[in-house]
């Protein structure tokens, strides 16, 4: 049965590094559902945090074939109940009058901040776990949501 695996790739920040990354995992026929890439603390390393789904025999074979990368330092598999997962999202919702007060309820509940007021809509900013945003995008979806922009998850083990 296929379950949801969060990897991070620590690699070298030099150019194609990441689509060598992606290029493994599409040349072997394993979807990508999240991707998230930035600098670490070290600039000369960066961190791509990888969601994808799979068995344990296909994640330990995206693991070995990661590792034969030359770029590749580190690869982390997240305990999926040891770890903080969080993304971030914009949510641009269409307003009226009478929803308006709606829309700024349901922001405060899921503490999230409405960063753009224009005269027909808000753009709302969340932080949280992706069933979080999945749970926002379905209680803003009938009072008009116009789009969602979604970071891709980044995830980090508890403790030290």
């Amino acid at each position: 049965m296929a379950t949801e695996h969060t990897l991070t790739v620590r690699v070298r920040n030099e150019f194609g590094v990441l689509s060598r990354v992606v290029g493994l995992f599409s040349a072997r026929g394993y979807n990508i559902d999240s991707l998230c890439v930035a600098e670490s603390l070290d600039p000369a390393v960066s961190q791509i945090t990888i969601a994808t789904r799979g068995n344990d025999e296909e994640l330990e074979q995206i693991t070995k074939q990661l590792y034969k990368l030359i770029d590749v330092i580190k690869v982390i598999e997240h305990d999926p109940d040891d770890c903080i997962k969080r993304e971030m999202a914009f949510f641009k919702v269409r307003t009226q009058a009478e929803s308006r007060a709606e829309v700024m309820r349901i922001a405060e509940i899921f503490r999230s901040k409405i960063v753009d007021v224009c005269s027909d809509s808000y753009t709302i900013e969340l932080t949280g776990s992706p069933r979080k945003v999945e749970a926002f995008t379905a209680m803003l979806r009938p009072l008009g949501l116009e789009d969602v922009v979604r970071s891709g998850r980044v995830a980090v083990a508890r403790g030290l």
